[in-house]
């Protein structure tokens, strides 16, 4: 079963719903693969005026699938394609977004999420830390609330997110409000949306190209480490790690 959803087409706008319910919506390698080919065909499309990033089930996206992982190229690739296609992307969150997830969202350009939504960078609990989605996340974020989340993995709620810059609204009719911003994006011409998204993401894609084969690596290195296997093995199991106090 295909973990994404056939796309949907409303007036110009494309949507792409991650449809792996069982597992959250997990980062796997099928479903990176899924979604960069649907925006691929998105890019290619010329009638696709924008593209809406959605889910099913209760979580958005749970981050990597700790037992059947993407390539960290390959979902590195992803978010890098989603900030530099030349058509907007705004994702529309009803429900929980953690780890990996949180660089999902923060690579599209407008995000909607529900007030009962809720947001964890989990990494640093797993051995982990938040290495290849600081590129999308770190230049949308406010500084000392990335370094408050990035350290404690605390759960926060959609207003707090929206305060610190990860979402652009919170909202308590998630489709009402998407609504609107996508009406707004119809009345865009197809080369002032390009045109001005390239604006606004470029130091976002310099963050890419910088530090990408860098942070992959880092990335590779925790994921293989003693401390990362007992936090991932803790975490299956649902106990506490070794190191917990």
């Amino acid at each position: 079963m295909s973990p994404l959803a056939p796309p949907a087409r409303t007036r110009g706008v494309t949507t792409l719903t991650l449809d792996s319910p069982a597992n959250r919506n997990a980062l796997s390698a099928g479903l990176v693969a899924g979604l960069a080919e649907a925006l691929e065909a998105c890019a290619a499309d010329d009638s696709v005026r924008a593209v809406v990033l959605t889910h099913t089930g209760t979580t958005f996206c749970a981050g990597a699938d700790l037992r059947a992982p993407a390539d960290p190229h390959d979902f590195v690739a992803l978010m890098r394609r989603i900030v530099a296609l030349p058509k907007p992307v705004v994702a529309r969150v009803d429900g929980h977004v953690r780890a990996g997830g949180l660089g999902l969202l923060a690579a599209c350009d407008i995000s909607v999420a529900g007030t009962g939504s809720t947001f964890a960078l989990t990494e640093a609990r797993l051995g982990l830390a938040p290495a290849v989605i600081s590129m999308p996340l770190l230049p949308r974020i406010d500084p000392r609330a990335a370094a408050r989340y990035y350290l404690t993995g605390e759960k926060f709620h959609a207003d707090e997110a929206e305060r610190i810059g990860l979402v652009t609204m919170a909202a308590d009719d998630v489709d009402g409000s998407l609504d609107g911003v996508l009406d707004a994006l119809r009345r865009a011409s197809p080369q002032g949306l390009a045109e001005s998204k390239a604006l606004v993401t470029a130091t976002v894609l310099e963050n890419f190209d910088q530090h990408a084969e860098d942070l992959i690596a880092r990335s590779a290195r925790l994921f293989a480490s003693d401390e990362a296997r007992e936090g991932m093995t803790a975490f299956l199991e649902r106990r506490d790690p070794a190191w917990a106090l």
